[in-house]
């Protein structure tokens, strides 16, 4: 019941900000602004996870041939699942994810009862492979809009720390962990900082 309220309230009052977004990607970068990906959700439960645009619409492309073409990419792909300099994002798609608005469609996910206002980050089917024996923890709820390693400085934690951060959240549960995880959100939001 909390999740459908935050989350209704949130669409509320963003719904002016999400459509200056979407016409500012339309505008600037042509295509969807909307693009959605498959994730894993509660029991395994796959869904389609909405986010806006923030890369190149061929990224898939993009990033095939960076990999293939710089093998300390392809390594550090490999590692961590990101890029520290990414090439796919687009220049709004960085002030986007800086400002983590591009997860705001996400509250429809939150909505539709596939995502948590709070919970481990949504993954990739193929990444949750990564998550070793925490697969299991994971799996017990649904992934989050924001979360424990989101507010955590997320950007300078290597890959098994964010998987154990997950995993501690699920296993440590409170509901004042939600309530102070979703205020350190709107905090880190304000100012503009996605690793607060």
């Amino acid at each position: 019941m909390m999740d459908m309220t935050v989350a209704l309230t949130a669409l509320v009052l963003a719904a002016p900000v999400m459509l200056a977004v979407a016409l500012l990607i339309l505008l600037t970068d042509g295509g969807p602004a909307v693009f959605s990906h498959t994730r894993v959700g509660f029991n395994g439960k796959r869904f389609a996870c909405y986010k806006f645009r923030t890369m190149v619409a061929n990224s898939e492309r993009v990033l095939a041939d960076y990999l293939a073409s710089n093998p300390e990419a392809a390594k550090e792909w490999e590692q961590n699942w990101k890029f520290k300099n990414d090439p796919r994002i687009t220049f709004l798609g960085h002030i986007l994810r800086k400002s983590s608005l591009d997860e705001l469609p996400q509250l429809i996910n939150v909505l539709r009862g596939e995502m948590s206002c709070v919970g481990p980050r949504p993954v990739v089917p193929d990444e949750l492979q990564r998550y070793g024996s925490c697969a299991i923890d994971y799996l017990k709820t649904r992934p989050g809009l924001t979360g424990l390693w989101q507010v955590t400085g997320r950007d300078a934690m290597d890959y098994p720390s964010r998987v154990s951060i997950d995993s501690r959240y699920v296993r440590e549960w409170s509901l004042w962990a939600d309530v102070v995880i979703l205020v350190r959100t709107v905090f880190a939001v304000m100012k503009f900082d996605r690793a607060s």
